[in-house]
């Protein structure tokens, strides 16, 4: 293992990669926590509502999420009457999921929040910084990595 040898842990990509994403998340969700969601229950809820209806699996792979984490977020979710999920017409194995009128207009009430954690951030990092900075990341998410 030469190449570890000179490396230092504040090189580790993923390490660097997920303090960033726990500090960005903490700070999209004390903008959001007023509207009772968090930050991944709003992704999901702003999918479905720009995509209309879509099975669990497609969510998923389009929010690059764990299928039983997107789970775990859609219960309290569909319990709240936020969204509702069916049976799939084109496949009865699958189950889609569409946002409900109340989950459209929570979501578009919690958009004053998302861009106010938009601006919070761009300030934090300038506005140049953080188009760089989405540019970078969308590269990352792009490549995927494949097992």
């Amino acid at each position: 293992m030469p190449a570890l040898r000179n490396s230092q842990p504040r090189d580790c990509n993923c390490l660097v990669v997920r303090q960033a994403a726990r500090h960005v998340t903490q700070l999209y969700d004390r903008f959001i926590a007023p509207y009772g969601l968090k930050t991944s229950q709003f992704s999901i809820l702003a999918r479905l509502g720009r995509e209309g209806g879509m099975t669990i699996n497609a969510l998923a792979a389009a929010l690059v999420m764990d299928r039983t984490t997107l789970g775990r977020n859609i219960r309290p979710l569909q319990r709240d009457g936020l969204v509702t999920m069916a049976v799939s017409p084109a496949d009865r194995r699958s189950r889609v999921l569409r946002v409900t009128d109340k989950g459209a207009r929570l979501v578009m009430k919690a958009a004053v929040g998302w861009a106010e954690a938009q601006a919070a951030f761009e300030r934090g990092v300038g506005t140049a910084r953080a188009a760089e900075f989405r540019s970078l990341l969308r590269s990352v998410v792009e490549i995927g990595f494949p097992a």
